[in-house]
């Protein structure tokens, strides 16, 4: 899992949707640093931005169909969801950010989801 979310933060990044990526593993996190020196790794979460704000936000988790709309964290299959749909996340998260829970499926089943969904309008 800490392995796909790697491959994926280093395309999303690179993705022309996509306006910022953090990961604790690309060196563009503000914390990266602090990351490498105390972390065994830097994990299985991510989040991004996609351009278009909440309402691109939204038809990407609909678009995704490999990915599981849902809040829990941490189990093998990958899980998505749009934070500030939710009242009480909404001053305190970007309405287009999504977080990622990246399970072990296979990387690129993951990324042709991830790309699909964001080409899709």
């Amino acid at each position: 899992a800490q392995q796909n979310a790697g491959i994926l933060a280093r395309r999303l990044s690179e993705h022309a949707e996509v306006h910022e990526v953090r990961y604790p593993g690309l060196a563009s996190h503000p914390q990266h640093d602090r990351a490498d020196r105390t972390l065994g790794g830097p994990g299985f979460m991510l989040t991004f931005r996609v351009r278009g704000g909440a309402a691109r936000a939204d038809a990407l988790v609909d678009a995704v169909r490999l990915l599981t709309h849902a809040t829990s964290l941490g189990g093998v299959e990958s899980t998505l969801e749009r934070r500030a749909r939710y009242p009480s996340e909404q001053a305190l998260v970007p309405d287009d950010l999504l977080r990622v829970s990246v399970g072990c499926e296979h990387v690129e089943d993951l990324w042709q989801d991830l790309e699909r969904a964001l080409t899709a309008r």
